[in-house]
Order: C-alpha cells, then structure tokens, then sequence
C-alpha cells in the first residue's frame, strides 16, 4: 500500500502591483519614489554548512528558520505520484493554512487525503510549477504542484505561462497591516511616521527575494503618510520614505535573508530592528506565539477591530488548479482540497486570524 502525502509548499508573498480580475479590491495606488537604497541583511549568526547539491531555481531555504540541513533525499518520479497533494502557497495565511489541514481535512481520516506535510516560504510557485522542483535544504522534491495559491500578479504570470487548469478562485483576503514592536514598545513607536525617526532602525521583507512583500509594505507606508491629512510638521510621504530607503545610517534599513514572516520577528526580538510592518495577521499571529516578546501597532482601528487607514494594501490570495498527470486519486484530493478552502468552516478560521473574504464569496 502506497503511504499518501498532503504537501503544503507555502510562499509568503503577496504581490499587490496589478489587479487580477474585473472589480479588483486594490484602490487606486500612488507611484511610489524610486528605492534607491540598499538594506544590510539581517542574517542569524550560523554556520553555513555546504549543501548536497546545487539549489535549485525554486530554493526556500532561510538562514534563520528552514534549512532542513540533516533531512536529506531526492523525491521524483513514482514518488511524486504516491504524493496526494502537492499545494505551493504563498504563507501569509499560514496560521489559518494549519487549521484548515488539522480540523477541516483532518489527517487520517478515511478520504482522498490521508496525512500531510507542509512548510511555510516565500513566492515560488511560477518557478516551481515551471520547474516541477523545490528545494530546502538538502531536501529536493522533483514534483509538480497541483495546487497554487499565491497574489493575483503570480497567479496571472501561471495562467499566461500556461501551466493552469481551470478557472482562477478568489479566497482570502487581507485586512491591512500593523506595526510590530518590542513588549512595551520601548521607542513609542504610534505611527508610520515615527518609522522615519533617526535611531529608529526598520526591517523589511529582502527586496529582490520577497519583492512582492517588500512593495506591498513599501506601499503602505508611502500611501498612509500620502492620505494623511496632518502630517507632522515638515514632513511629506517622500521625505518619510527616502528617509527610511535611502538614509545615511547603514542600519537604518534591515532586510531578511529569505523568509520574512520569520525573518522580520527574529530581527525585532533580538534588538537589531526597532520595528517592522506586517500584514494584520501575521501580526496577530507572532504576537499570539510570542506574548511576552512583542506588542503590535494598528495601522487603522484597533487590534480587536481593524480599520485600514487609507492607503494601506489589502490583499487577495487566489487559487488555481495546475496541470499535470494527475492519478484519479490526486484529482479527488485536490477537489478535496478546494472544498475545505471555499468552506463556511474555513470562513470562520480565517475571521479568527484577522482575515475574511473577497467581495463576492459565496456566502460572503
């Protein structure tokens, strides 16, 4: 008897650039100053031990969270088809993704979908489904997903690729951002604008390695401070902005390695960084895993209640279908899988970590 696999491959990435499908949710955007800086990279002091082999195109390794360094193999070929479910996903939504697996699909449970694996990682899925590979580590797994979910900007590059099948489906959507700071936020860090302050040091997702992230935070803090209609004295949204990207201090602006819903906590908690914006739920979520670590800034409303300021990106995850040679067995998983994903019960899981859904959900 074949074992069955459940494989998340989660991407946190959140391309906020175009609108995907008529009706978008995104507001008009304002064009953001040119990033002329360079951050430092915010990297844990570890040993960087040789890898097996080369990574490959699709690579979500991090210094400062998955390195799978003593796991080591290749699955390909006749393994690839032993796995039920193979579902590359960005991983803003990881907390809900974990529920959504443990409680609606329920592992080990007689069904299309027996047990699972998943990890959370950065924007891969075009590559991956391109590539039919991913690596961590010393771990390669030459498989293509059958599943993506990812922003509508990805999700349209798939398409165009090619490589969908299937009709695009609209099924999270964001609720802005927060401002993540020491417990007791030591710099009385209140707004957007404080992040301009001198002494004041701000880590970002990596700009070339999660430049759908960078630009949605990027965006936020540019078109909050542009629709705010009392700036601080002698202030503007381009002076707040080149003060943060192009500042004089080289440590003014920090950036993670790879991962940056693991990076951006990590670089606060041990004192490199003062402050870092994430989206509401992601905020929610480390603040919930680390309560005695760190407090969180809402951008809009409160922390029980949001309400985005104007300016601050909201975003969609979309889902898509990815051909392939698909066993029947695979194609009942994934069915599987896109029912649990537009559920009520996944409706509610989603509402508990600040999230909700698209206009035009059914049942929304």
């Amino acid at each position: 008897m074949h074992r069955r696999f459940f494989l998340f491959l989660s991407a946190a990435s959140f391309s906020i650039l175009l609108a995907f499908f008529p009706g978008s949710l995104l507001a008009a955007e304002s064009p953001l100053p040119p990033v002329t800086g360079s951050p430092v990279i915010d990297q844990p002091p570890i040993l960087n031990w040789p890898r097996d082999r080369k990574p490959l195109p699709a690579d979500i390794s991090d210094p400062s969270a998955d390195t799978l360094s003593d796991l080591h193999g290749v699955l390909r070929g006749r393994s690839c088809r032993a796995i039920d479910l193979l579902l590359s996903t960005e991983g803003n939504y990881y907390m809900a993704l974990r529920e959504l697996a443990n409680h609606i699909l329920r592992p080990g449970r007689s069904g299309p979908v027996r047990s699972f694996l998943y990890t959370t990682s950065p924007p891969v899925s075009l590559v991956q489904a391109r590539t039919k590979a991913l690596s961590i580590g010393n771990l390669s797994l030459r498989c293509t997903p059958s599943v993506a979910v990812a922003s509508p900007g990805t999700i349209r590059k798939i398409m165009n690729a090619g490589l969908s099948d299937g009709s695009p489906i609209p099924v999270i959507q964001g609720e802005g951002e927060v401002l993540l700071v020491r417990k007791g936020n030591p710099l009385h860090i209140r707004s957007v604008w404080d992040l301009g302050r001198s002494g004041v040091h701000i880590v970002t997702p990596n700009p070339v390695k999660e430049k759908g992230a960078f630009l949605a935070y990027a965006r936020t803090l540019y078109q909050i401070a542009k629709n705010d209609p009392r700036p601080p004295a002698g202030w503007t949204a381009e002076k707040l902005f080149r003060a943060v990207y192009d500042s004089p201090d080289p440590g003014k602006w920090l950036a993670g390695p790879r991962i940056h819903h693991r990076d951006e906590p990590w670089s606060v908690a041990y004192g490199h960084a003062d402050v870092a914006i994430l989206f509401r739920q992601l905020g929610l979520a480390t603040k919930k895993a680390f309560p005695g670590l760190f407090d969180l800034v809402p951008l809009g409303g409160t922390l029980r209640h949001a309400r985005p300021l104007p300016g601050s990106v909201i975003t969609t995850s979309v889902l898509v279908r990815i051909k392939g040679p698909w066993t029947p067995e695979q194609k009942k998983a994934r069915e599987e899988l896109i029912r649990a994903y537009r559920s009520r019960s996944f409706t509610r899981i989603l509402e508990r970590w600040g999230m909700g859904r698209p206009p035009g959900f059914p049942g929304s």
